[in-house]
Formats: C-alpha cells, structure tokens, sequence
C-alpha cells in the first residue's frame, strides 16, 4: 500500500477525486437537476464535503500508527486544504444564495443565528491553517508554534460539529449528525489517549 501511495499518479488522481464533489454539484446546478431546492442543495453539499474532508484529515495519522502506511502522511496537507476550500465554498454559497452577497446584511446576520455564527469560526480557524500548510511557512514560524497554530484544527472540527447540529435540529433529524459526531470523538479520543500514554509519568515515591 505504501507504494501505492507514493505512486506519482497517486495525489493527482486524490486531487482529482476531491474535486468529484464541486464538478457534481455545479454539474447538477446547471442540469438543473438538485431538486426543488437548488440553494439549498449547493450550500448542504459544500458543507457536507468539508466536513468530510475535515474528517479524512483528521484520520490521517490514526490509520498511518494502526497500518504502518506511512506514506498517508503525504496526504493529510492536500485533505485539509480541500477541507478549507469545501468551508469556504459553503460561506461563500451562504454569502451569495442566501444574502445576496450584501456585505452589510451578512455583518449583521452572523451573530444572530448561532448556527452560523459556529460555521463562520470554524472557517475563520481552518483559513489561517490553510494558508500556513506550506512548507515555507513551517520554516518561518518555527516547528513548535507551526504545531501549536495547527491545533487549532480540533476547535474547528468541534464548531463544524456544532454547525451541523444546529442546522438539523431544525428538522429534528439527528441521525447523519451522530454519525459524524462518533467518528470526530473517536478521533480525537485516540489523540487525547496517545497523548496520555506518551506523557512523561512522574517517578514513584520512595
């Protein structure tokens, strides 16, 4: 499997399965094909998408330690850059389809409905961890802050969470929700635990 993913047609042929999810939904825009509701559809699917990216790059290191494939390493910059670029296509949708790209307007609604007030934080975390992904910008910050800046990722996951949580608890439907809530616990619960079992343990009293 590691050579597999070090193949040099392995990332641009992941590059181009992320992108599977806009070329269908702008495909389905201009088929006319999303449903009654083409608004919605559009700003429910970039939204699912960059959770699920953010998902995916969140399992890269759990599966690398549990397969010993460790060339998924390579993987986890290109999955939380789609992960910001999904974030930012479902702001920009909210901004456009739904406020009619009045500035003033998306000022002023932000903090009124905390549903998105929680998105636009979790995008507002995940922009400056895409634009620091680089390796220029890990030599100019330093490993230690790079890493601290980088944590950041975990609020964001937890106020995407939230996000979709409030926005189905309009329709009562929780079902998806909790499926993306075990998966983020789990992941965080492993890293939580890693981090416990490598803490230096204090020496036993004498």
């Amino acid at each position: 499997m590691n050579r597999w993913l070090l193949h040099p047609a392995a990332k641009p042929l992941g590059f181009v399965l992320m992108l599977g999810p806009l070329a269908a939904l702008l495909h389905g825009a201009l088929a006319d094909t999303l449903g009654p509701n083409p608004a919605e559809a559009l700003l429910r699917g970039s939204g699912d998408w960059a959770l699920r990216a953010l998902c995916l790059a969140l399992a890269v290191t759990p599966l690398r330690q549990a397969t010993g494939w460790h060339a998924l390493a390579r993987w986890r910059r290109m999955l939380g850059l789609f992960a910001a670029f999904y974030a930012g296509l479902h702001f920009a949708a909210y901004a456009w389809l739904d406020m009619g790209l009045d500035a003033a307007a998306i000022v002023r609604d932000i903090p009124k409905r905390p549903f998105i007030l929680a998105g636009t934080a979790a995008l507002a975390l995940l922009l400056p961890l895409a634009a620091t992904s680089f390796n220029r910008a890990v030599r100019a910050l330093g490993p230690a802050r790079w890493q601290a800046l980088h944590r950041a990722v975990y609020p964001a996951v937890l106020l995407a969470l939230l996000h979709f949580f409030w926005m189905r608890a309009g329709k009562n439907d929780f079902g998806e929700w909790a499926l993306y809530a075990v998966l983020v616990a789990a992941l965080l619960g492993w890293r939580l635990r890693r981090r416990a079992a490598l803490r230096p343990r204090a020496p036993a009293a004498r």
